[in-house]
């Protein structure tokens, strides 16, 4: 008898393992938001079930809908393993199928801060000897200046003619750190180098760089590139956006990549601008073309779900030939967080461009990757150890960011 119980015991143990195991793999693989194409049926693995616990499965198109992407329907459903274990629940959103077209042109990034990026300190000689009113106001590396004495500042110019302005006086600072923002008192030390006020920090209020368009929507001329955000080089913070141009770039050749050094595109700015930029975000940056220049045809955007291991291609720009398609495969679907940039890992399959660029390389960021005839990501980073693989965001991430600019865009026109 006591055996019995005691494998009992052991196929108990071993049961509920199982069951823990499917309830953290599901929380962990299904995503808290779903979207769904009109055409398109929910469907999960095969353990797991699912209701529908609140919502409408049939809300019929209005004016608020359509500002949100052609909304159709809007609906939680609980997801069980087993029929029986609660896992989680998700939210559903049902829309109409969307087209844009698929780019892989290059295209040169300029932009301008909201605020400026310190990015250091430096000491400043005195008579009294040395002194650091950035460390002593309590700066760090990463903040963003955003006023001060109450005014707003976008430029090293603004900031270095308040501190000269002041003539040593405090300075009362407006500071954004994370998502804090903070209340700083700034005294600048008089140097005895120039005699000139000093506030003893670096700050950045601009950056420029090559990447790649992957979409834009033909109707609304909203594009979305890049796919992940513009990052300050030195403090690594996501850029903050005051505006922008895209601009007409010309790309002259190429570092290949190799293991351990990531390659890049070299590209000469034009005279031209081609668009206007709106958004730098995890997902890319976003804007509005001034003329579509592309001839691609239009293709469906794939949601999360559709996308699926195997063979893809991406449209890149590597040399003076311009856009061409270059094989790939879909190695892994690996996030599905609707704001990172990293949802998927591509390997490039293509000998004729491992050849030219040794793999995935900078100023490719940004290349759609079509599968099936959809739109379904772009390329994101490189595996800088391994550079014919990095990674993709979903091209449905970056459509969310695109409707919700121009929705904000159609509302402004109307107020």
């Amino acid at each position: 008898m006591k055996k019995f119980f005691k494998v009992l015991s052991i196929f108990g143990l071993l049961a509920a393992s199982v069951i823990f195991a499917f309830v953290i793999y599901g929380i962990k693989s299904i995503p808290d938001s779903i979207h769904l194409v009109s055409d398109e049926k929910l469907k999960f693995n095969e353990i797991y079930s699912y209701r529908i616990s609140s919502g409408d499965v049939s809300v019929s198109v209005n004016s608020e809908n359509a500002a949100k992407g052609t909304l159709l329907s809007e609906y939680t459903v609980d997801i069980s393993a087993l029929k029986v274990i609660p896992v989680k629940s998700a939210d559903v959103i049902v829309s109409e199928r969307k087209y844009v077209i698929p780019s892989g042109d290059v295209f040169g990034i300029r932009m301008f801060t909201k605020g400026v990026v310190v990015v250091g300190s430096d000491d400043v000689y005195t008579e009294e000897g040395i002194s650091n009113p950035s460390k002593t106001a309590g700066l760090n590396a990463g903040d963003i200046i955003l006023t001060v004495n109450g005014n707003n500042v976008n430029s090293t110019l603004e900031i270095e003619k308040a501190v000269q302005e002041n003539g040593g006086n405090e300075l009362k600072l407006s500071v954004k750190r994370g998502k804090k923002v903070l209340n700083l008192k700034l005294t600048p030390a008089l140097s005895k180098n120039d005699n000139c006020y000093k506030a003893g920090i670096w700050v950045r209020d601009s950056m420029a760089g090559v990447g790649t368009i992957t979409f834009v929507d033909s109707a609304s001329k909203v594009f979305g590139g890049l796919g992940h955000a513009v990052c300050d080089v030195d403090t690594g913070i996501v850029m903050p956006l005051a505006d922008g141009d895209a601009v007409k770039t010309k790309i002259t050749g190429c570092y290949k990549g190799s293991c351990g050094s990531t390659g890049e595109l070299c590209g000469v700015f034009q005279d031209t601008n081609i668009g206007t930029l709106s958004l730098n975000t995890a997902c890319g940056v976003y804007g509005f073309l001034n003329n579509i220049v592309s001839t691609n045809e239009a293709v469906p955007i794939a949601t999360k779900q559709e996308v699926k291991t195997g063979s893809a291609k991406i449209i890149s720009t590597v040399d003076e030939k311009g856009p061409q398609y270059y094989d790939v495969r879909i190695v892994r679907i690996c996030n599905n967080d609707s704001s990172s940039s990293k949802n998927m890992i591509i390997e490039i399959t293509d000998s004729s461009l491992i050849e030219k660029t040794g793999g995935i390389i900078q100023g490719m960021s940004g290349s759609p990757i079509i599968q099936d005839g959809m739109l379904v990501g772009a390329v994101t980073h490189v595996f800088v150890n391994d550079p014919i693989r990095g990674y993709a965001v979903f091209a449905d991430n970056m459509l969310k960011v695109s409707e919700a600019l121009n929705a904000e865009r159609l509302l402004e026109k109307a107020s």
